[in-house]
């Protein structure tokens, strides 16, 4: 199963209903944002963070938007978290780099998702290049049982 059928697939067992459209190849966020008629801040961007114990956990943050690492080490309990190479993020996930998503990862690592995001109609990556979806922020973050909390900080 590729990745864009795993998203499809996790996504309808968990009852989330997402609307993925093809969209062409991006140079930029705010690119991406520009074919998709929405906002940077729309998009939210599906990052890998690894531990230093060698597990993961998705951070969801909006595309306008950083991670706050003080926040987020804070929230986890941890001194060190770290942005993984890009083949330790596909190892991790089974997705490539533009379009990871906790939906159909191939380990189904924990969610935190920033607090802004809440409340609104989001895009994120569908599992494959060249593809969005689009999905109430709300319903996806009660579905992936997601922390919500403070962890970005404007870019």
């Amino acid at each position: 199963m590729d990745g864009a059928e795993r998203f499809l697939s996790d996504a309808a067992a968990r009852g989330l209903d997402v609307d993925v459209v093809e969209r062409p190849a991006a140079r930029s966020l705010e690119e991406a944002a520009a074919i998709l008629g929405i906002t940077p801040g729309d998009i939210v961007k599906s990052l890998v963070v690894k531990h230093r114990d060698g597990s993961f956990l998705f951070a969801l943050i909006p595309g306008d938007r950083q991670i706050s690492w003080p926040k987020l080490r804070a929230l986890v309990g941890v001194n060190k978290l770290s942005l993984p190479h890009a083949d330790v993020a596909l190892a991790a996930t089974g997705y490539e780099r533009g379009t990871i998503t906790p939906l159909g990862s191939t380990t189904p690592w924990p969610v935190y998702a920033d607090a802004t995001i809440a409340g609104r109609r989001i895009s994120m990556g569908a599992g494959a290049h060249g593809r969005s979806a689009f999905v109430d922020a709300d319903a996806l973050t009660e579905a992936l049982g997601a922390v919500v909390a403070d962890i970005s900080e404007p870019n």
